[in-house]
């Protein structure tokens, strides 16, 4: 084995070499063969970030079948559709993760659910199947913005290739030692986490919940030298540096995830901390999680202000409209199950559209400017506010709600919603519908805040003008 007696996983108290991953990959892989599960079977996973999150998928990967993430932010209702969709023959939960009755929710889905805690990973007899790269690997499901979520189909050859070049342009380094931040659910999470550690033989330390004092800890204590995510990582990573409490001297790699970065946070990091590398890059579930990346040699106004230059057998041009096309490789097998979507988005030439606006500098950096589509990002997730208001609208006292998505400090957005109230139905304060959204919506999902209005504004067509309530949030919201 290639890289053998190396650290492949430090989780807590368990530490895998690659020797051992390999082993405990092929009984799970048994285990999921004596579950049912062939060629082609697809599997839910709905877990925090784990060891036995990554023992899992790929022992299902390597038993033939198709991984299918499930966010542990959803709810019950927004779980078991994914799971229903895409007609998966198991689901996998860690059951009481935050509390959270993940078992009792997957059931009502149909599907068998088996705990990851009841040692079904090392119940099988070793086991591999046959796969070629051209066979369904996993299916991420990302919302559309007709609040109907869709799932990217993509191949073997689709998932391992594009993170090949990705480790070498951002240095992922045989011994690296990688706290991934990022959920695995998150294509990002998953590819630049999972995929590209085992390409370059690097440590894994899965992180299941973000919070800045323990991933500090885990930076002194497990020597962390490659460490991608938002923005507010790095504030926080800057905030420790400059009290001078903390060694952070181990960091070397830091990829930065967020669509408006500031130079001057660019600059900080160079300054303060100890990165080597820092770089910013633009990618979509469609095409893999990475279409663009900028390079080591790229100045800190470039890395902050755009997002790098097309990779490896990549192509990317700008639409009449100003639209971000794609094509190459990357790009999905298609939506499951719906193929006028999928011809939507892929048109007859292959170029993917991507709903975003952006430019193309002089020397081919890409710079994103917009989004055509009706989303905005809350720390990294899309929000699309058509889903959002559907099941707003379920509130009895709404009449009418439009969600935009305002400037916020942390998180970089968050949802403002606009609401009209019935009449004659009794008036819920701010407070109360905050409340009713919390347990039917991922978290990331749920308004910051709720405007009431008499009304809401409208285009000249008839529409809602968001660009009007845009306006009365503030500079820095998204209609």
């Amino acid at each position: 084995m290639r890289f053998g007696d190396d650290e492949a996983i430090a989780d807590g108290d368990l530490h895998l070499t690659f020797s051992s991953l390999a082993q405990r990959t092929r009984l799970a892989a048994g285990a999921c063969r004596a579950a049912g599960i062939g060629a082609g079977d697809r599997v839910a996973l709905w877990a925090p970030n784990s060891a036995r999150w990554i023992i899992a998928a790929l022992g299902l990967l390597t038993a033939g079948g198709v991984l299918v993430p499930v966010s542990t932010r959803y709810k019950a209702a927004e779980g078991c559709d994914v799971i229903s969709r895409s007609a998966a023959r198991l689901t996998l939960v860690q059951d009481g993760f935050l509390g959270t009755d993940y078992a009792g929710w997957a059931r009502q889905a149909g599907a068998p659910v088996i705990d990851l805690a009841s040692g079904f990973l090392d119940s099988g007899s070793p086991y591999a199947a046959p796969v070629l790269g051209t066979d369904p690997c996993d299916i991420f499901f990302t919302s559309g913005t007709t609040g109907r979520s869709k799932g990217v189909v993509m191949s073997h050859a689709r998932t391992v290739r594009p993170w090949i070049e990705w480790c070498d342009i951002v240095g992922l380094e045989r011994g690296d030692r990688y706290l991934i931040v990022s959920p695995f659910f998150h294509v990002f999470g998953y590819k630049a986490g999972i995929i590209a550690s085992l390409i370059a033989g690097a440590a894994m330390l899965p992180v299941p919940v973000y919070e800045p004092a323990a991933v500090l800890d885990l930076v002194e204590r497990e020597k962390v030298t490659m460490l991608p995510g938002p923005p507010a990582l790095y504030h926080s990573l800057l905030g420790a540096a400059a009290s001078g409490q903390r060694n952070l001297s181990s960091l070397r790699a830091a990829v930065i995830g967020a669509a408006d970065i500031p130079v001057a946070l660019v600059e900080r990091i160079h300054r303060e901390l100890p990165f080597e590398v820092v770089l910013t890059g633009y990618g979509l579930t469609e095409a893999g999680g990475t279409v663009t990346l900028n390079r080591r040699d790229h100045s800190a106004l470039d890395i902050a202000t755009t997002a790098g230059l097309p990779c490896e057998g990549t192509e990317v041009r700008i639409s009449g409209d100003g639209e971000v096309l794609v094509r190459g490789y990357r790009v999905m097998d298609g939506y499951l199950d719906d193929p006028a979507a999928t011809a939507a988005a892929v048109d007859p030439g292959g170029w993917l559209h991507t709903g975003d606006l952006g430019t193309l500098d002089p020397g081919g950096r890409l710079r994103i400017t917009g989004r055509k589509k009706d989303v905005f990002f809350v720390g990294g997730f899309n929000v699309y506010p058509a889903e959002v208001e559907g099941i707003m609208l379920q509130h009895p006292a709404i009449a009418e709600v439009a969600l935009i998505g305002a400037p916020d400090e942390r998180l970089g957005q968050a949802g403002r919603a606009f609401v009209v109230l019935r009449q004659g139905e009794a008036s819920p304060s701010e407070a109360d519908l905050l409340a009713w959204c919390r347990p039917r919506m991922a978290g990331y999902k749920v308004p910051r805040e709720v405007a009431f209005m008499p009304g809401l504004p409208l285009s000249p067509t008839g529409k809602v003008d968001k660009a009007r309530l845009a306006g009365m949030a503030g500079p820095g919201a998204t209609a």
